[in-house]
């Protein structure tokens, strides 16, 4: 591992662990001040992972101008490092937000079924058909992500 990634690692741990926890435990405890420093620890954990991620593709992404001199060869193998990389990061990213849309409406429209069905037997099918759709959510997802995953 180069060092570039060693510090950005280091630097994602120290912004997304340490100072949001020091900011919450230093003062008084609220909701707001725990919503502040959730939202400051998810920010910086995934973009640090997601720098990190592109470093270790393309180790020549931070140089610049006149210092990079490669062949046209070796800047395209570079540059499809960099595309299979985010290509990975994409899928990934299809495939978990569409779970938790999926997980989202299924936690709503499944728990209003089993209100609806324990007053009308008569309406199973029709809540079976709308916690389906919801669920359909995730595997479009999943569908998607294979197809980023194929073209790579």
């Amino acid at each position: 591992m180069s060092t570039i990634i060693k510090i950005t690692l280091i630097t994602t741990f120290v912004l997304g662990f340490v100072l949001p926890y020091a900011y919450y435990f230093s003062g008084k405890k609220s909701r707001s001040r725990f919503k502040k420093s959730l939202a400051v620890n998810v920010f910086s954990v995934f973009s640090g992972i997601i720098i990190a991620t592109i470093l270790a593709y393309n180790p020549d992404f931070l140089v610049f101008g006149s210092e990079l001199t490669e062949t046209p060869a070796a800047a395209e193998a570079a540059s499809s490092g960099l595309a299979t990389g985010l290509g990975y990061i994409a899928a990934a990213l299809v495939t978990g937000l569409s779970c938790i849309g999926g997980g989202v409406a299924v936690a709503s429209t499944a728990s209003a079924a089993l209100g609806a069905i324990s007053e009308d037997n008569s309406i199973f099918g029709r809540s079976l058909i709308f916690v389906g759709l919801a669920e359909g959510v995730a595997l479009y997802g999943l569908i998607i992500s294979f197809m980023i995953l194929g073209q790579l």
